[in-house]
């Protein structure tokens, strides 16, 4: 969570802080704030709620400085307020710090600072930080050597950009569990918490890993590891345009990233087709593919929608490839000591590839012995550096919290897995052949399905004031209900919930009356005269039934009140497709609502604390 921008350099950096910090808001939205320096002192300004606020607030100072640090904030210690935004300060306020991540043993070290006369000014568990520096200081007079002890004091998970009075021609930081990226460019140099927030500025990155500490000039940049050992750091090219961070023309991301699918969906393809041999071509597990042909179980990670992908990929595995799949959340992972071994393949399922339980969930997987596999959106990130390989998505970059084309090009990269686990096992040619045809038609489909936004918009304004919603769907489709709901409640507040359609019988119906909407994802497959079943059963209860399926399917007129049609494929291939109307609905009764789609309360894109 959180977004931390830095500057040093010859140009304003107030300026180029505010342009970071809305570049990262995504990440969070508690608050904001800055530090800079202004007559050899440090100015901190901050403000609770969005950056815009902040923003106002710097409008009416006309100080300039060529060095600072910023913050937008996700709340976990200390409730959303002016006290509890970053920057936060020593006790003199020469030394400012604003950070990523949660120090799980900042109570112990609080008291311990406390009996040593240290006062402290907010509820949060990031001003422990600066205070350790401050009493490392005092004896060590040297910032770095004050960071690195205070680095070893502190448990937990951290991004830390820091300034200090001691040394006002340095930006420091540190990285442990939470993402950090240096920016180089001419004499000048940037730090952020994620790439969006520097590529206006510079295609030259730095990626920091573990345990690493960094100085930043205006010229130049120095690593050092925990052992104050001098590091040699490769400098990375960025691929990104600031286009790709920017709306387009769309009044939301989300709606923009909606209709970027048929694109990105043909980007999670290209390439990747080999129809000589009725197979997927992935270069990013050629390097492992003799573990991959021995592995007898496979277990599939990740969190929320990432969580959701992985449960079609169960699907399409076990029929493709017949191996015993299992879809586990990455929060959970680790806890329950797993049964790991080399036969055992794992794929980590992640936007960002920054997310802090599946990151924990790979590496125990990992310490255990077994093959850990990526599936992610975002090149260089600390999953794609630390799996043993892996499939990207490019699906360019998702700002968006509710995650929408990256969840549908999970599932195309998914899909193109279970064809090459299976073609080498025991899946034909043909079949592989005709799955992998109409995969490549799948672009022009949901193109095709996007065409009914009018018809699905018109639809949200019939259910945007109800409370409570059901979304069904068996087989594939049961996680698409899943998915239908999760994005339902994340941008309208309105409490969903998704269920295999046939257990519905079993608790749900008991909260059916004419008040509640339930859609049913009910395109045809081997499930549709069973789907159609269930449908019965709510309607004989006079619920409000929305019913997406194929296109000229008149036979389920006769029960809805609203069909929502979409083009039809093979039935594993229909979750792409059907997801489609659900992002849209979610999208339109969200702003009926009159609710923020883009920064849904309470909520941030990256997860990078536990």
């Amino acid at each position: 969570m959180c977004g931390i921008v830095g500057y040093i350099g010859n140009r304003n950096a107030k300026e180029i802080l505010i342009d970071g910090l809305k570049k990262l808001e995504y990440r969070g939205y508690d608050s904001a704030g800055i530090a800079i320096f202004s007559n050899k002192n440090i100015l901190v300004v901050k403000e609770k709620g969005k950056v815009s606020f902040l923003e106002e607030l710097l409008s009416k100072n006309n100080e300039i400085s060529n060095i600072g640090i910023a913050h937008t904030r996700w709340a976990t210690h200390g409730e959303p307020s002016k006290k509890n935004a970053h920057p936060q300060t020593d006790c003199n306020g020469d030394i400012a710090i604003v950070h990523n991540g949660i120090i799980e043993n900042y109570q112990t070290l609080r008291k311990f600072l406390e009996n040593k006369g240290h006062s402290f000014k907010s509820d949060t568990d990031t001003e422990i930080f600066a205070h350790l520096i401050e009493d490392n200081y005092k004896s060590i007079k040297n910032i770095v050597d004050a960071i690195v002890l205070a680095m070893k004091e502190v448990i937990g998970s951290y991004a830390f950009a820091i300034i200090s009075k001691h040394e006002p021609d340095k930006i420091f930081a540190c990285k442990k569990g939470s993402p950090l990226i240096i920016g180089k460019g001419q004499e000048e140099m940037f730090l952020a918490s994620d790439i969006s927030a520097l590529v206006k500025y510079t295609k030259d990155v730095i990626y920091v890993e573990e345990d690493e500490i960094v100085v930043l000039t205006k010229n130049d940049f120095a690593f050092y590891n925990i052992n104050k050992i001098k590091l040699d750091k490769k400098i990375h090219k960025v691929l990104i345009d600031i286009s790709d961070i920017e709306k387009g023309g769309f009044p939301h991301y989300m709606l923009k990233e909606i209709y970027e699918q048929p694109q990105t969906i043909e980007n999670a393809i290209r390439g990747r087709i080999d129809f000589e041999n009725a197979n997927a071509r992935l270069d990013g597990l050629d390097n492992n593919i003799e573990r991959i042909k021995k592995c007898k179980r496979i277990i599939l990670s990740g969190c929320g929608t990432s969580w959701h992908a992985g449960l079609i990929g169960k699907y399409f595995i076990e029929n493709f490839a017949r191996i015993p799949t299992e879809v586990e959340y990455a929060s959970e992972f680790r806890y329950r000591n797993p049964i790991l071994n080399e036969n055992v393949l794992t794929f980590f399922i992640s936007q960002s590839g920054e997310t802090a339980d599946t990151i924990a969930a790979l590496r125990e997987s990992k310490r255990k012995g077994a093959l850990a596999l990526g599936i992610c959106n975002v090149v260089n990130s600390t999953i794609a550096r630390e799996t043993d390989g892996g499939v990207y998505l490019h699906a360019g970059p998702e700002i968006g919290v509710a995650s929408t084309k990256a969840f549908t090009s999970q599932i195309t990269v998914l899909f193109l897995i279970s064809i090459l686990l299976g073609r080498l096992n025991n899946l034909s040619f043909e079949e592989a052949y005709n799955y992998l045809d109409e995969l490549k038609s799948l672009p022009k489909k949901v193109n095709e399905t996007l065409k009914y936004a009018s018809l699905i918009e018109n639809i949200a304004s019939e259910i945007s004031n109800n409370s409570n919603a059901l979304f069904l769907g068996r087989g594939v489709n049961y996680p698409v209900a899943l998915e239908g709901a999760l994005k339902l409640k994340e941008i309208s507040y309105i409490h969903a919930e998704g269920y295999p359609a046939a257990e519905m019988k079993h608790g749900p119906i008991a909260l059916i009356d004419e008040n509640m909407p339930v859609i049913f994802i009910a395109t045809q497959d081997p499930l549709y005269e069973k789907i159609i079943s269930n449908i019965e059963e709510v309607k004989a209860r006079k619920g409000k039934i929305i019913i997406i399926c194929n296109e000229n399917d008149e036979k389920l007129r006769h029960y809805s009140d609203y069909i929502i049609p979409v083009p039809k494929t093979l039935p594993f291939l229909s979750p792409i497709i059907n997801v489609i109307p659900l992002q849209l609905l979610a999208y339109y009764t969200a702003i009926k609502r009159g609710c923020n789609v883009d920064q849904p309360r309470n909520l941030a894109k990256s997860v990078t604390v536990e």
